[in-house]
């Protein structure tokens, strides 16, 4: 018997993304672009400077508004236009035709079955114009003997397959003239066997598969979180598949506050963390229900934290009982909860560092007992519910392991320990140690605490998730991804190695889609292609196939310029450098101020105040760098210090060295800007944009260097000025200031215009944006008046 369904849309007809228009700004005149002739892939790099590339940016990119791809994302079709009709099969590929084939089920399949089927019927048809009708049959146990079929079903429905399929989401490929299998070890196997042919096909840009393939794919990772980039509880339902596109089974949402709008501990508390609670939205749990119904159709469950201050007294226990059995009764098919020490602590919150290793212990004790009673609630419903917990706070510098590995011991054995994966990592500038301050790229993972943990973990055969970056970081947090695909997959393969069985892969630059990301999902099941192909074909997917070596050459660059950066962490200098200016002089306030009140201004700037700085009040006070106008701290040296975590002997200074790695990692990076912008500029006119785009955005990241190395400097030296009564030395200072400056005009008109051809520049949902257009051309004037008129005036 068979059964034949309509086609239809999986998501209803949508249109076309939408392109805002600019904030109003005036651009000089770049130089004229050079005319570009194709060279040889081995030859030098052109001379073609970011100025000049600029043209291309204006002619090439539209302008674009504030939230301009957030719109986008709401208004984009699920699949769009991939086909590229010039491209023919190779010898040992086979090619769908555009009509003639059917896509079968087994009859009584779950409606998910239907769903998926019709998603990549839709596929298809919009991403590459090739029509198939859907069936269903009473069996698929005669396989082997239909023809022009593509085939969906569970290691049950078809004889012979599927026996090396040992993990939930993995799939078997089969596809050859004759029909092409899906055979899942259950449904969400299915949903990523389709992907997967759908990622296979759109790096051909045509319907064509190898003849004969073969692929047993197992999954790595129990589970795969992250949070939407789009903001905190942005989860439109383009977002969602995307996300599941990309190989994500969990989304991690409503961060900071409870599901169910519970807010005791945010009201009542007096702690520290409590009052910043306070700060966070209500949650609205008819919000929570929605995305949990909207994610399910995806196979995407939904993690929330629990917020509770727990004491250890009795009633804290009967009311953290209280709170979770709420949360499980509202949320039955809640797929988790992330424990964090930011917002689920044990008495008086903080890192405890430094404290007494007995007061560590005994907070990891009754933290854990608290892990514990989650834990019981939740299992005594659902034993499948995943309770993670997450110690982040604890002190994470690498001479901490010890404690840190007593934090595991103490924790429930049917709990999730979910450890931060590079926080804390060691490294030396010059012989000087330092560690990484918070998330960051420049180096792999783990830290020396989380190798200790992983440890524990193993001897108590426990399984262990990470909350690991692996396609964006805190470390340049306001660009969309980090173009590093080679020191990712490092990264990658250390996940393997230490056997991480479950990841939260963001935290709030969040999930959006982009090659990083693409490239992130192939690692995450057996059986991948060799990464060097992988990342050849997207070279030629994104730049055209004549552009490949230069595009991998580049790509080489950038992964040693990641290496060499010093800046860690959520700091000015890679997340705000480029719309940070170059202070002089002390600046008019633009927002209130508290100086001469009983207000204490610094606890103004504060998290617990407005968290604002009055005099450059465009993004948090934290992601500034302003002058201590007293001259009695050099900011400078102490925000290397910082960015660092190296404490230096008195009368050593790490600035130096720290701004000599900044400009060695820009120059390196400057060297694959050169093959990137030769590649965009000989790219085919329809990959044009695209090509271009991913050159703006690699452009923007070293300009965040450069810009860092010239804020620090230009401090430095403002210092030295101010402290010096040598005529000679002094006007030698200033000359160095005015050329920083120039150098810095210069490089804000270039941010200023990619910020204005690209609304993710500058975004980072924790804040909105970090910066905007309007900050950098706020930003540019300082800039005029600190070169034309203040230097000008201290030189009469």
């Amino acid at each position: 018997m068979t059964k034949k369904y309509n086609r239809r849309r999986f998501l209803g007809d949508t249109g076309k993304g939408v392109i805002g228009t600019a904030v109003a700004a005036t651009f000089p005149s770049f130089p004229v672009l050079p005319s570009v002739t194709p060279a040889a892939p081995d030859a030098d790099p052109p001379s073609i400077s970011a100025e000049q590339f600029a043209q291309e940016i204006e002619r090439v990119l539209p302008p674009d508004k504030l939230f301009g791809y957030h719109e986008r994302v709401r208004n984009a079709l699920i699949h769009e236009n991939n086909r590229n009709p010039e491209i023919q099969p190779r010898p040992g590929e086979m090619a769908l035709p555009t009509d003639g084939w059917k896509l079968i089920i087994v009859d009584g399949s779950e409606e998910a079955f239907l769903d998926l089927a019709k998603d990549f019927q839709d596929y298809l048809e919009g991403s590459m114009g090739v029509r198939i009708t859907v069936e269903s049959r009473d069996s698929l146990v005669d396989w082997k003997k239909l023809t022009r079929s593509i085939l969906l079903g569970v290691r049950e429905h078809f004889p012979g397959l599927g026996s090396s399929l040992d993990t939930p989401k993995s799939y078997e490929l089969l596809a050859d003239s004759e029909r092409i299998v899906v055979c899942g070890y259950d449904l969400s196997g299915v949903r990523q066997g389709l992907f997967n042919l759908e990622a296979r096909m759109n790096l051909r840009e045509a319907p064509f598969l190898p003849q004969g393939l073969h692929a047993v794919r197992n999954s790595l990772y129990q589970r795969r979180m992250a949070l939407s980039w789009l903001g905190w509880m942005e989860w439109p339902d383009q977002q969602l598949s995307r996300l599941a596109h990309d190989g994500f089974d969990g989304l991690f949402t409503s961060v900071y506050a409870n599901p169910n709008g519970d807010r005791n501990t945010a009201e009542n508390s007096t702690d520290f963390y409590a009052r910043l609670l306070k700060r966070v939205r209500k949650q609205d749990p008819s919000s929570i229900h929605d995305l949990i119904r909207r994610a399910s159709r995806y196979g995407i469950q939904v993690f929330t934290p629990i917020i509770y201050q727990y004491t250890g007294t009795p009633d804290s226990e009967a009311g953290l009982r209280t709170l979770v059995k709420d949360i499980i009764r509202e949320f039955p098919d809640m797929g988790g909860y992330v424990l964090l020490t930011e917002g689920f602590w044990y008495g008086k919150w903080g890192g405890l560092h430094g404290a007494p290793e007995d007061e560590v212990k005994d907070w990891a004790r009754n933290w854990s007992r608290a892990i514990g009673i989650v834990t019981e609630e939740c299992h005594r419903v659902n034993p499948a519910t995943e309770v993670l917990a997450w110690e982040y706070n604890i002190d994470f510098r690498p001479q901490n392991e010890k404690l840190k590995r007593y934090f595991v011991q103490q924790l429930p054995a049917a709990a999730i320990p979910m450890l931060t994966w590079e926080n804390g990592k060691s490294f030396e500038l010059d012989g000087m140690k330092g560690y990484l301050r918070d998330y960051s790229l420049s180096q792999i993972g783990p830290a020396e605490v989380t190798r200790g943990q992983l440890e524990e973990v193993a001897a108590r055969g426990m399984k262990a998730y990470a909350k690991v970056d692996t396609f964006a970081s805190w470390q340049f947090g306001t660009q969309p991804y980090l173009p590093f695909p080679g020191q990712w997959k490092t990264r990658y393969d250390a996940l393997e190695k230490y056997k991480i069985s479950g990841t939260l892969e963001s935290w709030s630059s969040g999930y959006s889609a982009n090659f990083i990301v693409a490239l992130r999902a192939w690692s995450c099941w057996s059986d991948a292609p060799p990464f060097e192909e992988l990342l050849a074909n997207y070279a030629s997917f994104i730049f055209g196939d004549d552009q490949e070596e230069r595009v991998l050459q580049a790509w080489h660059y950038f992964d040693e310029a990641i290496r060499l950066v010093p800046d860690t962490g959520p700091n000015m200098g890679t997340n705000h450098a480029v719309a940070n200016p170059l202070f002089f002089q002390e600046p008019p306030a633009r927002t209130a101020t508290f100086n001469y009140s009983w207000t204490d201004q610094s606890q103004w700037m504060g998290y617990l105040g407005s968290n604002l700085n009055p005099y450059w009040p465009f993004t948090v006070s934290r992601m500034v760098f302003y002058p201590d106008f007293t001259n009695r701290t050099n900011q400078a040296e102490r925000y290397a210090q910082r960015a660092t975590g190296i404490v230096v002997p008195e009368g050593k200074l790490i600035l130096p060295v720290f701004l000599d790695y900044l400009k060695r990692a820009s120059h390196t990076m400057e060297q694959g800007l050169k093959l990137y912008r030769e590649a965009a500029l000989n790219s085919p006119e329809r990959k044009r944009k695209r090509a271009v785009r991913e050159v703006l955005i690699a452009e923007q990241l070293n300009r965040m260097m450069q810009s860092n190395a010239a804020v620090l400097e230009f401090e430095n030296l403002r210092l030295k000025w101010a402290s010096s009564n040598d005529p000679v030395r002094s006007s030698a200072i200033l000359e160095r200031m005015e050329s920083l400056l120039k150098e810095e005009i210069a490089r804000t008109r270039l941010s200023l215009l990619a910020a204005t051809r690209d609304s993710r520049l500058g975004f980072q949902f924790e804040q909105d944006y970090v910066y905007t257009p309007y900050s950098l051309q706020q930003k540019l004037e300082l800039l005029e008046e600190t070169l034309h008129k203040q230097l000008a005036a201290v030189r009469k």
